[in-house]
């Protein structure tokens, strides 16, 4: 993709804020605040780094999502493979993604008959479920990470920036946060996600919103 920076990874090992283990459950809300379905995501320590994982259940006027995500990253949120599967309604498909850090290549394979294709990578490329929790590690550390390459499939260009902290409402308390915005730009599409991060030590997203054709869909972290 032209006029991607490559930004240059960080230091290998750095801490990670959360915690082995750590389990987040967020309620899927409609524009009006109609509870939708859940989102959950697992970060576990592996012997070679993580393992990040993301279900997705929701019921949309339109479809049903069942979206499951599997990351492996290592010690330094660099990503080593990727499995999706994905259900819109009648629409399915299972992808195994795998990256090879080394050759810069990354091999994508699409069960059930869809083949195999191979690409380029930049250094140290993220998945999409990585890469969120990278954002987390950088804004733990006190930075905002500079613009860069995200593979979800497809390459989506992401720049990250911060534009206020203030006090919202989340898990029936109110909370300091770090108002985040995320702009991401593929082959073929735009989106906007905006985010709201605690600034306690694991940096905690409390609410992302992210908008579809239908509305503003948010995730808000239950208790």
């Amino acid at each position: 993709m032209s006029g991607v920076v490559f930004a240059a990874p960080p230091p290998d090992g750095q801490p990670a804020p959360w915690v082995d283990g750590e389990v987040l459950v967020y309620e899927i809300t409609w524009p009006s605040g109609l509870s939708l379905g859940e989102a959950r995501f697992r970060a576990k320590a592996t012997q070679n780094g993580w393992s990040f994982e993301s279900d997705i259940t929701a019921s949309l006027p339109t479809m049903e999502i069942r979206d499951e995500y599997r990351a492996q990253a290592d010690t330094n949120l660099c990503s080593i493979e990727l499995d999706k599967k994905v259900k819109h309604g009648k629409k399915e498909y299972e992808e195994s993604l795998t990256y090879d850090q080394r050759t810069r290549r990354a091999k994508r394979r699409t069960l059930g008959g869809g083949g195999e294709t191979e690409f380029d990578i930049p250094p140290c490329v993220r998945d999409g479920l990585t890469y969120l929790y990278y954002l987390r590690r950088e804004l733990g550390s006190g930075s905002i990470p500079p613009p860069d390459d995200v593979n979800f499939g497809a390459q989506y260009q992401v720049v990250i920036s911060y534009t206020q902290s203030l006090d919202i409402e989340a898990r029936g308390e109110t909370v300091r946060a770090d108002r985040i915005l995320a702009e991401l730009d593929g082959p073929v599409s735009h989106h906007s996600i905006e985010m709201f991060v605690a600034q306690d030590a694991a940096r905690t997203p409390l609410i992302i919103r992210i908008p579809f054709d239908l509305g503003t869909f948010s995730l808000k972290l239950l208790p």
